[in-house]
């Protein structure tokens, strides 16, 4: 099998898009900036929605479904929601079709089929969701209210990716609601971690928790957390984010509640989610030149078998060790295959799994059946070493572990030493230009010098890290007063 794969080093961004493609997990659809995720693709996205949903479910969330239609009036009850997404709209103006008179065969909008109001697609689900909430909530009884779904968002992107940037993509969208302040803050922290928990134990992708800046926060929150990432490439990429909304969208379509001295208030909202862009993080994170890199934790398939063989004799006799294997490995709950395909030969196998970045491969040929050995192959590192056959399968257990933790250790030590400070816009600018990744700087707050550093460089700020240092200093662009370092960087 021949991967002709572009390098990293020689285009980053096309090596992305052949990867994504040859590897099986998606591709672009007949719909403009859609795409088809291909079984492959979708069976990675059913495990990370799968450990996602348990961890919501373990801290009290419920899933529900809500429309994919949003009332345009609705839609613009929350002024600064509705204006942040205005210009990514896509709207349903009519509800039925009709023949074309003057072209036969051909279907035309039916003029007297306009509808009374025009119906919004659902960029996100804020709207629909708190006009809900209006009728679910009248005491304090009645809080939290802990909902999370999983469903479609339509963003009318011009510029698209597969994975990072579609005109369609999968998420889902946490939308709580609590008596107090406090409450849908600590909501708001919490889910943070959840997704920094995930990202960096099943993704094996280190983050730095933060929160964005008044310019980048969400439309109509009152404060975004957020985790970021840092790609192979040195670009950053937001992987997650959660929202403390304050009372805004409460107070936009009053939903309102007794409280326990009997006075009606106003309740206070969080809404967070993450999208089908967490696979094209996972890519480019570990993936190499041969193709895809997969943490054990997340591959559809964690082990191959692949038989080596001339003679049926030898085909059934290595399918008897093959078919115990793959029995002991079920026990333990250890996805494996064993590719028993006779149309292709071995080195075609090696390379498609190789590409399709399953972490163990294991060959058995009449050698091993005959000395009581397997050969593994390592993807991460490519590495290969004949084992005994006793014991195989807790060695090969606990060395998906051992995958697991050198992947995450391998991503970190880059993201750590991507990380420079800077106390000048020269040194700034030239970090920026020859070794990429985060730049850590001071800023003097103002949304004009984010503005202004964005214009000049496209970088922009990932973050406020949560866990930074109180330190003054001078900003990096207007010398204005700082009260600590921000991370820059460009970005997906």
């Amino acid at each position: 099998m021949s991967k002709n794969l572009t390098t990293r080093s020689e285009d980053y961004s096309k090596w992305y898009n052949e990867l994504v493609v040859k590897a099986d997990l998606a591709e672009n659809s007949g719909v403009r900036g859609c795409m088809v995720i291909k079984p492959y693709g979708y069976a990675i996205w059913e495990k990370m929605q799968a450990e996602l949903d348990r961890m919501f479910k373990e801290t009290g969330h419920s899933n529900a479904y809500f429309p994919l239609f949003v009332p345009k009036s609705m839609f613009e009850a929350e002024e600064k929601n509705a204006e942040g997404f205005a210009k990514e709209c896509a709207i349903v103006t009519h509800y039925r079709l009709k023949n074309d008179p003057d072209k036969p065969g051909k279907l035309m909008v039916d003029p007297n089929a306009k509808l009374e109001e025009e119906l919004i697609v659902r960029p996100t689900s804020e709207a629909i969701i708190w006009s809900t909430y209006k009728n679910w909530v009248q005491s304090y009884r009645d809080l939290p209210l802990l909902i999370n779904q999983w469903a479609n968002v339509v963003r009318w992107e011009m510029r698209t990716r597969l994975f990072l940037r579609t005109a369609e993509f999968l998420w889902q969208e946490g939308h709580t609601a609590h008596a107090t302040k406090a409450e849908a803050i600590q909501e708001s922290e919490k889910m943070m971690h959840v997704y920094a928990e995930f990202a960096e134990n099943f993704m094996a992708i280190p983050v730095i928790k933060g929160l964005k800046t008044e310019t980048e926060r969400f439309a109509g929150a009152e404060e975004t957390y957020c985790i970021e990432a840092l790609m192979q490439d040195g670009k950053a990429l937001q992987a997650g984010t959660s929202h403390f909304l304050g009372q805004n969208f409460a107070k936009a379509f009053d939903v309102k509640f007794a409280n326990q001295e009997g006075k009606q208030d106003y309740v206070w909202g969080t809404s967070w989610g993450v999208s089908t862009r967490l696979m094209g993080a996972l890519v480019m994170t570990h993936s190499d030149d041969n193709g895809l890199v997969l943490p054990p934790n997340l591959a559809p398939i964690q082990v191959v078998i692949v038989p080596i063989f001339k003679t049926d004799e030898e085909f059934d006799s290595i399918s008897l060790v093959a078919n115990d294997l793959v029995t002991q490995f079920k026990k333990i709950g250890v996805s494996i295959k064993f590719d028993n395909r006779t149309t292709q030969k071995p080195g075609f196998k090696f390379a498609e799994w190789e590409l399709k970045g399953v972490p163990i491969r294991i060959a058995i040929g009449p050698k091993d059946i005959k000395n009581g050995t397997f050969e593994i192959a390592r993807r991460d590192n490519l590495t290969k070493e004949v084992i005994s056959n006793k014991g195989a399968v807790n060695y090969i257990s606990d060395l998906l572990e051992q995958i697991q933790k050198d992947l995450y250790t391998k991503a970190l030590k880059y993201r750590n030493s991507h990380i420079s400070e800077v106390n000048s816009f020269e040194e700034f600018k030239e970090v920026l230009e020859n070794k990429t990744g985060f730049i850590s700087a001071h800023w003097d707050g103002t949304p004009e010098t984010e503005e202004k550093i964005k214009e000049l460089t496209k970088a922009t700020i990932r973050c406020i890290p949560l866990n930074r240092d109180e330190e003054e200093g001078k900003c990096i662009f207007s010398g204005g007063k700082s009260v600590g370092r921000v991370l820059f960087a460009k970005a997906y």
